[in-house]
Order: structure tokens, then C-alpha cells, then sequence
């Protein structure tokens, strides 16, 4: 690729998600949105022309073969992801795939593979591992800030409605349901908490139009240390993680998608509580900046395709668990 100043990008697709990343692409300090495409020609003229995107294309292939474009976003439904990366990168195209990188982690252990062939980055699209704030938290653990990490417990619900099977949440033929709509954050985050892989997995669950509207669930890692967590479309906006240490506890609030004053709070015993705050910083901007310094200037990918699944498999293992009404093997 012949040096350049920013990441040419394009995104596949008009989705509702577009209205929070397209913003972020016009603050990015390396990257440059410069076409739009959509399977209708009039959504992609319609959604170029309301973000000033220089390009419309009237079909996904026709964006991927744009050579003035270097990297696509995928905000498509969960089982066109592995489509659509291949044939990303079968042209060369890197890829930012929107979470979860596919329904299961066998596909996404082959998508990684077939990526890492062709020689293109890929990364799933979740936002809270680039805000300064998580970097924050994960020093502050590293050295030692509360110990060991014994328990991690984490949420993330919102009310959809209606609970129609219209919505693509709702169609089981899509791979849709919470656990991987947003059950998928609270998974990683306790993975991410301490640093290791759950072995053992029991959750249940509430269907309708048979995907879970519902899920609660437990995951056992080596040496009895336990990750909680429940996701849901049935109950008010939640998204927060506890870490619970030998010396002390870290509560995150809103860590999924945090406002312009990140905080976090820590507790620990004979200390007064101490909150730390960062402010004004654009977690989807860090993600793209992230991402388009990877590819420009050859910086480490972070996170590395491989967590998507590592995730994957312990969401396998839940969805399994829940189905089955017994405790899985991750």
C-alpha cells in the first residue's frame, strides 16, 4: 500500500449504528470516511448525502471494489459478518467487523485464520477496550491496586421495544438474541478482568421468537475464582462491572458506553473511597484511531482478532447451558 496520510475508509451498510460511528470518523486524527454503500442506491445517496460522505455505492460490492478505499466497517446483521470480511479481504480490504465477529467461535477461529492469510487486520467493533479509562484500569490491576482478582460481575441490559420479530435482535435465522447483542460486553469484560479464560459456564435464560430475551449466567475460571453477569431487551439501561480483589473492589459504571466523564471507584478497607474521573474522551474515535495506526504505521492491533474467540467460546458455552439446563465445558 502506498504511504498515506489517513485510513480510507468505507462502511457496508446504512445501520441504525452508523449514527454514533460516523460522527466519530470526522474526529478521527487518522482516519477518513470516504464512502458509504447500501444495496439500494437511493439509502446510499440519502446516507452520504446527510454525512457528507464524499461516495455512494448502490452495492456492497461495489464499495469493496473501490481502490480508493483501504478499510471497510461491517455493521451488517451477525451472520452476514463472516460473508462480507471474506470477501473484504479477499480484496484487500482490512476489516472492523461489528460485534460479536460472528454467531460462533468456530467461524470466527476460521475468519481469523482466512484474514491472517490474505495478510489484512481485523478487529470486532467493540469500543470500551480503547477508552483511556479502561487502560487506566487495567494498570491500576496489574500493579496490584486490590490484590487478586477473585470475583467479577457485570451487566448489560436495555428495554427493546417492541419485542417484535421484526427486529433483527429478535430473528433467530440473524443469530439474534441478547447474549450476543450485549451479553457479549459483560462476557468479555470479566475475561478481561482477570486476565484468564473461564473453564466451566451455567446459564438461563428467557426465550421468545426463540432467541433469548433474557440470560443469566455464571463462568468458573482455574483456582474457584467466578464471573456473574446478566444481559436482557426486557429492563432498564444497565452497563457497569465490579471487580472484587483480595484488598479491595473496583466498580465501573457505564462501561459499555460511558459519557464524557468516565469514572471508576475504588473501595478498599481503612481508605476513604476514591473515584477517578477521565474526561472527554471519544471511545469509537480511539477505536478507529486505534485501528487506522495498525494499519498506517504498523502498530500493534489491539485487541488481537484472537479475543473475539476466546469471547466466542464462552459465549458458546453459555448458549449452550442455557438450551440444555446444565453446566457447560468452555
Amino acid at each position: 500500500m502506498p504511504t498515506i496520510a489517513k485510513l480510507r475508509w468505507g462502511v457496508l451498510g446504512v445501520a441504525t449504528i452508523n449514527n454514533r460511528l460516523l460522527p466519530a470518523f470526522r474526529k478521527s486524527a487518522h482516519a477518513e470516511l470516504r464512502a458509504v454503500a447500501s444495496r439500494s442506491p437511493e439509502k446510499a445517496e440519502a446516507a452520504a448525502k446527510a454525512a457528507n460522505i464524499p461516495v455512494a455505492h448502490g452495492s456492497y460490492e461495489a464499495l469493496l471494489d473501490d481502490p480508493e478505499i483501504d478499510a471497510v466497517y461491517i455493521p451488517l446483521p451477525n451472520t452476514l459478518h463472516a460473508e462480507w470480511t471474506r470477501r473484504a479481504a479477499e480484496r484487500g480490504k482490512h476489516i472492523l467487523c461489528e460485534k460479536p465477529l460472528t454467531p460462533t467461535a468456530s467461524e470466527a477461529r476460521e475468519l481469523v485464520a482466512f484474514c491472517a492469510a490474505r495478510k489484512v487486520l481485523l478487529m470486532d467493533g467493540f469500543m470500551w477496550p480503547h477508552h483511556p479509562r479502561t487502560t487506566g484500569v487495567r494498570k491500576f490491576l496489574d500493579d496490584g491496586g486490590i490484590g487478586k482478582v477473585e470475583r467479577v460481575t457485570a451487566a448489560f441490559t436495555y428495554p427493546l421495544q417492541p419485542l417484535e420479530p421484526s427486529n433483527i435482535r429478535l430473528r433467530s435465522d440473524l443469530a439474534g438474541g441478547s447474549l450476543l447483542d450485549v451479553g457479549c460486553y459483560p462476557v468479555y469484560g470479566i475475561r478481561w478482568a482477570f486476565g484468564a479464560e473461564p473453564v466451566r459456564a451455567w446459564a438461563s435464560a428467557r426465550y421468545l421468537h426463540g432467541v433469548d430475551v433474557e440470560m443469566s449466567g455464571l463462568v468458573w475460571l482455574a483456582g474457584g475464582r467466578v464471573g456473574a453477569f446478566d444481559c436482557a431487551f426486557t429492563m432498564a439501561m444497565r452497563g457497569w462491572l465490579e471487580i472484587a480483589g483480595t484488598e479491595g473492589v473496583v466498580h465501573i459504571p457505564d462501561l459499555w458506553l460511558p459519557g464524557p466523564r468516565a469514572t471508576y471507584t475504588v473501595r478498599r478497607p481503612d481508605r476513604p473511597d476514591e473515584e477517578v474521573a477521565v474526561e472527554g474522551e471519544d471511545q469509537i474515535v480511539h477505536m478507529i484511531d486505534d485501528f487506522s495506526r495498525a494499519v498506517l504505521h504498523g502498530d500493534p492491533l489491539t485487541p488481537a482478532p484472537d479475543e473475539a474467540v476466546r469471547t466466542l467460546r464462552v459465549l458458546d458455552a453459555l448458549a449452550r447451558s442455557a438450551r440444555e439446563g446444565r453446566e457447560a465445558t468452555v
